[in-house]
């Protein structure tokens, strides 16, 4: 069973982009592997990377606190059961997919979460867009949420992803996926269906005010260095897990009611599969 402890080091990553060349010099050091062998005080830290302490609180609060002390005291925190794992590949694999559990947790929003789930619970159509293993995604996303009675479609085709801009209006829901946060073709697309009127979420492995400016959530997904590639893992498995969330949110909105089409909806798979074997 995986231990999911919230970990500082999925935030960094998450506002890294956005941050000024002093700011990701700060972010390097708090991401580097000898980090918790140093005193962490401002005033060491300061000294050890010249920057000034304006620096240090201006780069806490990029990551979402108060001040540079409240983010060393959870950095801490955090850091203080970090275990080293034997490098043989299975337990490296798995490894891997613990860290993006344990990131993925860190990264969650609770309330984000309901708001997405009550705009899929008062969509009338919701488009799906993603291209290339965000696209696999997209289908998955579809075809899971299409069994609770939802009219949703994904779409995973450039050309087809701006055809459809025709069909939106302020009854439908966009949810833009792209882990790398740079695939124009998305970004630009959900950025339209906001301008029409549809409510639009993105999902990312980036925060930046730019993305955040061009949609109505921005939901963070964990990432790992070199996952967008899928050298070990695959690069869909983080965007996966928020996706199992907002199911199970959604699902939990009116629970007897979705848990009834789902029953019927396996039935009807269910009848097909026996029509067909005789």
């Amino acid at each position: 069973m995986v231990t999911l402890e919230k970990s500082i080091q999925p935030v960094i990553e998450s506002v890294y982009e956005s941050l000024t060349d002093l700011e990701k010099k700060i972010a390097d050091y708090f991401l580097s592997d000898h980090v918790m062998q140093d005193d962490l005080s401002a005033k060491s830290v300061a000294k050890r990377l010249y920057v000034s302490l304006s620096s240090l609180t201006r780069f806490a609060k990029k990551c979402g606190f108060t001040g540079y002390r409240q983010f060393v005291y959870e950095f801490e925190e955090s850091n203080q059961d970090i275990q080293n794992v034997s490098r043989h590949i299975t337990k490296s694999v798995l490894s891997d997919y613990g860290e993006l559990l344990n990131k993925t947790f860190s990264l969650i929003d609770e309330e984000q979460f309901l708001r997405v789930s009550r705009m899929l619970d008062k969509a009338k159509r919701v488009y799906i867009y993603g291209i290339g293993s965000s696209g696999l995604v997209a289908r998955e996303m579809e075809f899971r949420f299409m069994r609770l009675g939802m009219i949703c479609k994904a779409i995973t085709d450039d050309h087809m992803i701006r055809v459809n801009e025709v069909m939106l209006d302020d009854e439908c829901l966009v949810i833009g996926i792209t882990l790398s946060g740079e695939t124009k073709e998305i970004l630009d697309a959900v950025y339209q269906a906001k301008q029409k009127g549809s409510r639009t979420v993105l999902i990312t492995s980036k925060i930046s005010a730019f993305l955040k400016g061009r949609c109505d959530e921005l939901v963070s997904v964990a990432v790992k260095e070199s996952l967008p590639q899928g050298t070990l893992i695959s690069p869909q498995f983080p965007v996966l897990v928020v996706v199992d969330i907002f199911y199970a949110y959604y699902v939990d909105l009116d629970r007897e009611r979705r848990n009834h089409i789902f029953t019927n909806t396996l039935s009807a798979l269910n009848l097909h599969k026996t029509e067909d074997e005789q």
